[in-house]
This record gives structure tokens, sequence and C-alpha cells, in this order.
């Protein structure tokens, strides 16, 4: 495609070449035989006018083409990526750049209204205020689009935005979502995009029983969610057609919205974190409620299986917590008193070291 191109405009240079030789009257009249009149041809202004024009066109017309070619590439790619807020709010920068320009030149006019140059100084002034309006707006959109929201949420006396939250394929399979959006401690809108119901779908009709299983949970949890009179739930049919990664589409989804998404995938957390997108994680809410112990408080547990170490026993209390028992190994399947002895917070959860309580028999 790029050869032929260069053969039409190559063409159309020649053209071009001989016209205008022909416009400034440099043309050459030929006369004598045949063969005279192309020795003539060859020495002429027309000649060299087609010559001149096949190489402008060849190089310098198929250069410019392309530039322009990648320019507006390059312009639609941008658009794809700029959301309608960001239009808006850009729009309203060029009107601010232009506003601003307008002023500098009105306070300068008595320099700028002498001669040529301080008339393209001004256009100057006009083009540069309204590039820099646009790009500063486009760039703080996230801040601008909440300074012009801070008054338009009622439940909030302190003026305070409340994000809508994305909810994750993980998170809606997981189930513990429905439990803390019915508690009331997650405010604003739930959003369930139409690509992560179709992700639900596609693992509801799994032939692996698990995966089918987990995917018809998620959908009923959904279900469940919907009826919630507190709970709003939204289905939202934006897709990215261009994204094949559903953890992508959710990612991008929340920087267009300027949401949170709630997960907890470790993978997709960190993923958003990267892309500055703020992540509520279900796992770091559950570590978080758990119920606190301190070295020196006493519990009754039951050692149910053997420890890393020797002698280590391993019981659990009933939200999920490991309880490593020191000697444990000698009071397995038997509910012990035992104090505890120190606590370990890792990325898994919380683990207690405790040992058997010498003073209390065990029950």
């Amino acid at each position: 495609m790029k050869k032929l191109m260069r053969f039409f405009l190559a063409v159309f240079g020649s053209f071009t070449g001989y016209e205008m030789v022909k416009l400034l009257g440099l043309a050459t009249e030929f006369s004598g035989p045949f063969y005279e009149e192309i020795d003539q041809f060859f020495t002429s202004a027309q000649f060299f006018g087609i010559l001149l024009g096949f190489l402008f066109g060849f190089f310098i017309l198929f250069y410019l083409l392309e530039k322009v070619l990648q320019l507006i590439v390059s312009f639609e790619n941008f658009l794809k990526e700029l959301s309608w807020r960001k239009l808006v709010v850009g729009i309203l920068g060029l009107a601010a750049g232009l506003l601003l320009a307008i002023l500098i030149n009105f306070s300068f006019s008595g320099i700028l209204r002498t001669g040529t140059i301080g008339r393209y100084i001004g256009i100057l002034v006009n083009i540069i205020f309204a590039y820099l309006g646009f790009s500063l707006f486009v760039y703080k959109e996230k801040e601008i689009m909440k300074f012009l929201k801070q008054e338009e949420n009622p439940h909030n006396i302190f003026g305070s935005i409340i994000s809508n939250k994305i909810l994750d394929t993980s998170v809606i399979i997981d189930g513990r979502i429905a439990d803390v959006a019915k508690s009331g401690f997650i405010e604003g809108t739930l959003i369930v995009p139409e690509f992560v119901l179709e992700e639900l779908r596609h693992i509801a009709d799994s032939s692996e029983t698990l995966k089918r299983n987990r995917g018809r949970r998620g959908l009923d949890i959904l279900k469940q969610m919907q009826k919630e009179p507190h709970v709003n739930i939204q289905i939202l049919a934006q897709d990215f057609d261009d994204i094949q990664e559903v953890d992508s589409k959710l990612v991008k989804l929340a920087q267009i919205m300027d949401a949170k998404i709630i997960t907890n995938d470790f993978n997709l957390n960190k993923v958003a974190e990267l892309h500055g997108v703020r992540v509520l994680n279900i796992n770091e809410l559950a570590n978080a409620v758990k119920p606190i112990v301190l070295p020196g408080e006493e519990m009754h547990v039951k050692v149910i299986k053997e420890g890393k170490e020797d002698g280590q026993g391993v019981a659990y209390l009933d939200d999920g917590t490991m309880i490593v028992v020191d000697d444990g190994i000698n009071f397995m399947n038997q509910k012990v008193s035992v104090m505890v002895t120190s606590i370990l917070q890792t990325a898994a959860g919380r683990m207690i070291f405790a040992k058997p309580n010498a003073k209390k028999q065990i029950v």
C-alpha cells in the first residue's frame, strides 16, 4: 500500500509540476521534426517541472501524508482513551484558557495591535493558553470532578463524596460481600459490570463440578443482594472490546468512573494499586474485625492436629484464626486451657502462639 501511495503521489506531483511551469509562463514551444522535439523536451522547463514534481510527490508529499495519518491515528487513540467526563472537563479548560488569553491580549492590546508581528503574537497566545487549559483540566479531571460534586451527596453532612464500588468476580463468589453490604457498612452503589456477569455465567456453565458450583453460587449471591432493600446494586453494560482480561477491564472502568474495586484477589489488588485505583480487600477487612487477643490472655481451644515444629499442636478459633500451642501434641483431640504468648500478623492472616496453662486443668 505504501509503494502504491508513493507511485500515485509521484504521478500527482509530476502533473502538478508540469502545470506550474505552464502557469508561470516558463513553458517552451517545440518546433521541428519529432526527434528534435524529443531532444528539446528533455532540456525544457516542462521536463524539469515534471522531474521536480515527481521527486516532490515521491518523497516530500509521501512523508507529509504519512505524518498526517500518524497524527490522525494518534488522535483516534487519544479519543478512545478519553472518557466523556474528561472531554467535558477538557472543553471547560479550553474555554478557561481562551478567556485568560483574551484578558492577556486585552491588557497588552496597545502593544499587540502595532504591526503584523503583534497580531501573530496575539494568535500564538490564544493557542498556547487554549492548549494549557485543555491539558491541565484533563490532567486534573478527578480533582475537578470531586470539587464539582461536593454538594451532590445529601447523605453526608460533611460534604465528602461517597464513591461507587465495583465488584469483581472473586468477591461475588466468595459471598461475604453480601453480609457486609447487608450490615450497612458499605455506602454508595455496588456496580456489577456486564463483563463480570458474563464471566460468572461462563463459570456456571463449566463442565467441572466445583467450578460450576462456584459460578452458580456467585449468581445466587447477586440475586440475594438485589432483594435487600438497603443494598443498591447496579448492572453496568459498559465494556471494553479492545481489552481482553477482566481484571484490566475492571481497572479501566474504575479509572473512568473514579470508583473503588472490592475484591479478595491479591493480583488484582496489586495491579489496581499500580494504576492508582483504590481497592477494598475483603480479606483485609476480615482480618481487621477478628477479635483482638493480647499476650497473657487465657482461652479454651481444642487441639486437632500436629504443628510443623516438634511437640507443637494446632487449634483454630471459630473465625479460622490459627493457634499454635507449644507441647500441644500431648493434648491431641482434647480441649485445653492455654495462655497467649505472642501474636503474629501475616499477609495470610493472624497467627496466635500459646502454651498450656499449667494452673488450669484440661477440660
